[in-house]
């Protein structure tokens, strides 16, 4: 391949490139410069960087970022808080403190590097694409292991080219954009691809608005996207004064690519992503009049100083309905700081905000949950039921242009009625204060970790056994997200340093028995349709359920990250090789299989005995000869630790 033309994707891959061959859909692994977990997935994978023995990192860069669980109502955060701050200093990662803003949007800001690889313990860490940064997110485990030094593993993608024309029309946003590929693509369409924007209507996009669309990429299921490096990555750097990290880098002029997706920039409108996918979009036109209750502006998908700037100058002078609730979360400090020195932090406020902590906060469901019942519109990422704190309540995901005209008028808006269109121009530099970086202790210093009763001893797992036999506890339809398994919001986050308490929540919004059901039971699995485990890359969502004593899950197909964790934690990944066996299977039937650990080694397809039914139900291990060995062991951490003990 190195004679080749090559696309962007594949050029830093190449140059990464630890192990395997750049054959699509063959395992590679590569070599991470940069790291990024939060206080949501650092603790697990602090404490899991911790069991492999490893003194420091060994990567250019890692930071913990606080973000994430900021709700301070008991001691659970501030011990996790305390936990991660000691122990980036301990283990050589910068930590980002409470009040410094949303990892996604500080380190696209202070730390991306174009050419460089990032893997982040968050499924947003695309975001890092938009300066041509190939920027992947992957469980906690992974991300540890990477920070160990140890190459990161996936299958070697497809790469989907977005070809871009024209450019967006006044009222009409990134985030409109980026729902209009969701549309088109859908919630599963990307699963395999990366998906690298090309095209005269790139160079129409300031890094601000590529961010925007590299961070909702993964809601398409793709593994990340990428933009070109060029002019307006090195006006973004120059803006951050930090030129000397800029540097060009984009596809080969003749480079192929597996498909192409065209889109007009030119011919876009306002979008709406209606409850309760993210790829439910239509025009805005087609479904505005529907009444409000919330406005939240804000989250890694849109926090930036263009879009609260943006959204501020509609409000200027005006003040939305008392019935209203409007929210502004800035992305990061710097973002704040620009907002209150030009006076449109005053304008947020006479309109009749409520000025956020700058954190995840409501995108999360930390805070700020609509009414029973209420329609809330949102600049977020995702839109899934419950993802708010109110099980009941309705998610849309629109612009902050949208959002801002939409609160003013108390109910979905075309913002194309509000008038002139607004321009934000960026300031001449932006303010950089990174005093709320903390630094690690030098090398040789000692420093203490402080554990408090929050942080719980890691789980340890057994190797699979050699044969199995299982109940069905759960049977479930297509698209079961992260959230279905284990819910967001602030009561559940505060657990993430604890298994067995957090296992008490998996399935809960789904099923209340579940839990108790799955303890009762001697193993289990659970059975699902396409795309299980789609979302968050919350790794607690394979965790807990093998420590509740699930052994395995029969999908139709698995979105990557889940399957990624499913591996490295033992439970077992299987796809019916008939999807119509799906039907066939009840709750409550027994699964039966013999010499399982020696089928599982081969790596070929067997066949589970259906106890209940008398039927045999087909099914293939979607696993790699690595993830194989992983799976024998019980898990990567017990595989690693009979590696180091060998």
């Amino acid at each position: 391949m190195r004679d080749m033309p090559l696309t962007l994707t594949e050029k830093i891959i190449q140059a990464h490139l630890a192990d395997g061959e750049m054959t699509p859909g063959q395992e590679i692994g590569i070599r991470v410069d940069q790291t990024l977990v939060h206080d949501a997935t650092g603790q697990m994978a602090t404490l899991q960087f911790e069991a492999l023995g490893k003194a420091r990192v060994s990567t250019k860069r890692s930071v913990i970022y606080a973000d994430h669980n900021i709700l301070q109502v008991t001691s659970h955060n501030a011990d996790d808080h305390a936990f991660l701050r000691t122990a980036a200093r301990k283990f050589g990662l910068y930590f980002s403190k409470v009040g410094n803003g949303i990892c996604h949007q500080l380190n696209l800001e202070r730390f991306s590097v174009p050419g460089d690889t990032l893997l982040g313990a968050d499924s947003h860490t695309t975001t890092g694409g938009a300066v041509g940064e190939l920027a992947i997110g992957a469980g906690g485990l992974d991300v540890a292991v990477a920070m160990g030094g140890a190459p990161f593993y996936f299958r070697m993608p497809q790469i989907k080219r977005i070809l871009l024309t024209g450019s967006l029309p006044p009222w009409t946003a990134a985030k409109d954009a980026a729902l209009e590929i969701l549309r088109r693509l859908s919630v599963s369409g990307g699963r395999g691809y990366i998906l690298e924007f090309q095209g005269p209507g790139v160079q129409e996009l300031s890094v601000t608005q590529r961010a925007t669309i590299s961070n909702m990429s993964i809601e398409t299921g793709a593994i990340t996207s990428i933009f070109p490096s060029d002019e307006r990555t090195r006006e973004f750097f120059a803006l951050q004064r930090r030129e000397g990290d800029y540097r060009p880098l984009s596809a080969d002029p003749d480079a192929r690519y597996e498909s192409t997706l065209e889109i007009d920039l030119s011919s876009l409108e306002p979008m709406v992503a209606l409850p309760h996918s993210p790829d439910n979009a239509r025009p805005v036109r087609a479904a505005q009049g529907v009444k409000v209750a919330q406005v939240a502006i804000g989250s890694c998908t849109n926090s930036s100083y263009q879009d609260l700037m943006t959204a501020a100058r509609i409000l200027k002078g005006r003040r939305v309905p008392p019935q209203i609730s409007l929210i502004v979360a800035p992305g990061s400090r710097q973002v704040f700081l620009e907002l209150a020195d030009s006076g449109a932090l005053a304008d947020l406020i006479r309109a009749g905000a409520r000025i956020m902590e700058v954190a995840c906060g409501f995108c999360n469901g930390v805070g700020q949950a609509p009414h029973s019942g209420g329609v809330s519109l949102r600049t977020a990422n995702r839109n899934f039921p419950g993802r708010s704190g109110t099980p009941s309540a309705a998610l849309y995901l629109v612009s902050p242009e949208t959002a801002a005209v939409s609160a003013l008028k108390g109910e979905l808006t075309d913002p194309r009625e509000f008038g002139a269109p607004i321009v934000v121009r960026a300031p001449a530099a932006f303010q950089v204060d990174d005093s709320l970086f903390l630094a690690p202790a030098p090398p040789g210093e000692e420093t203490e970790i402080i554990r408090g009763p929050s942080i719980a001893p890691l789980p340890r797992f057994a190797p699979l056994p050699e044969a199995l036999a299982a109940p069905v506890t759960l049977v479930l339809g297509d698209n079961v997200t992260t959230d279905d398994i284990l819910p967001a919001g602030a009561h559940i986050l505060a657990l993430r340093a604890n298994i067995p308490a957090i296992s008490r929540y998996i399935f809960s919004n789904v099923d209340p028995d579940y839990v108790e059901r799955q303890k009762a039971s001697a193993g289990g699995f659970v059975v699902a349709g396409a795309n299980y485990g789609q979302g968050s890359s919350r790794e607690h969502a394979a965790l807990a359920p093998r420590y509740l004593g699930l052994s395995g899950v029969i999908a139709e197909s698995f979105a990557r990250i889940h399957q990624a964790n499913l591996c490295n934690f033992g439970l077992l990944p299987l796809l019916f090789k008939n999807p119509a066996d799906r039907a066939k299977i009840r709750a409550g039937s027994v699964l039966s299989v013999d010499d399982i650990r020696a089928k599982v080694a081969s790596g070929k397809d067997f066949a589970l005995h259906d106890e209940s039914a008398g039927a045999e139900i087909a099914v293939r291990l979607d696993a790699s000869p690595r993830q194989i060995r992983v799976l024998l062991a019980g898990g990567l951490l017990a595989l690693a630790s009979s590696a180091k003990d060998a």
